[in-house]
């Protein structure tokens, strides 16, 4: 078994395509697929099922050789980890994803403080949706992802960093905006920013769920994912919209945040990462400052 050729099995596993693994590896299907042969022919087992012209699946035994691939990686990332040690250079790569806001809002400050505590550590930052982070930390190609506490798959280890609210977002001054406890009734009747259909933050299918159930017309002018054009939006008055935010954000001058909390159960932010994630040093530091940050600023 070659090193090259565990490496080819493992893009393929993952990504379950010979197309993708071929683009993330710089390499042809042709050669990723006589390199899965070749372990196939050396192992006795098929690895690897077709299923239609662009589906795979693992067998048994690919699944117990993907299980090996990953755990050898591990050790590989450690091993990297001690010999960079061992040459003067304790510090390495770190990867962090996480949705549009969070990054803009919530991380510039402690990244900038890390890294000129940390100026050696090479620093990548994805902005992914939620479903894209639990994916990239999954097949190990990011360390830690910022999520809902919520959504986070079970097979993830997730560290609760911060509380978040749902609100309606709201035009500065907007009679709602006056309103103590505001209704279903009352939000019908204004127009609308809600995220699509299958979004995952399930705020789409609740509000049509409690429409239907009270007989309210529900007039939506804009769907969109993005909390900061849906932000900007409502300033411009086009509608109102739904947005779940991290508490202690600062103002914005021509938004009111209305609270949702009685018909939104609360919620957090939390740092995710694999279970079986090893941390040299300098990643472990990152969280330490990540949750040192947020407690000083409650």
């Amino acid at each position: 078994m070659e090193w090259q050729q565990l490496l080819g099995f493992y893009q393929v596993a993952k990504l379950g395509s010979f197309t993708k693994a071929a683009e993330a590896t710089f390499r042809t299907q042709s050669a990723l697929s006589q390199q899965v042969k070749a372990l196939e022919d050396e192992l006795g087992s098929r690895l690897l099922e077709r299923l239609g012209k662009r589906r795979l699946k693992l067998t048994p035994a690919g699944e117990k050789l993907l299980a090996f691939a990953q755990g050898l990686l591990a050790q590989w990332d450690r091993l990297q980890d001690e010999l960079r040690r061992l040459q003067g250079r304790p510090q390495g790569p770190l990867s962090l994803a996480a949705p549009f806001t969070t990054l803009y809002h919530l991380l510039p400050e402690t990244l900038s403080a890390y890294l000129r505590q940390y100026p050696q550590v090479e620093l990548t930052l994805l902005d992914r949706d939620q479903a894209a982070v639990f994916a990239l930390v999954k097949a190990g190609d990011i360390d830690f992802g910022l999520t809902l506490e919520s959504l986070v798959p079970r097979d993830l280890a997730a560290l609760r960093w911060q509380p978040v609210d749902t609100v309606l977002l709201a035009p500065l001054g907007h009679p709602l905006a006056r309103v103590r406890r505001v209704t279903w009734r009352q939000i019908a009747n204004y127009p609308l920013i809600v995220p699509p259909r299958g979004h995952e933050s399930g705020h789409r299918r609740f509000l049509e769920e409690q429409f239907r159930k009270l007989g309210l017309a529900c007039r939506i002018i804009l769907e969109s994912s993005n909390v900061e054009l849906s932000a900007r939006y409502v300033e411009t008055g086009l509608g109102l919209a739904f947005a779940t935010l991290a508490r202690g954000l600062p103002p914005r001058p021509h938004l009111a945040f209305i609270p949702l909390n009685h018909y939104f159960k609360p919620d957090h932010l939390a740092l995710v990462m694999r279970r079986d994630k090893v941390l040299p040093a300098y990643k472990q530091a990152f969280i330490n400052l990540l949750f040192r940050d947020t407690m000083l600023s409650q």
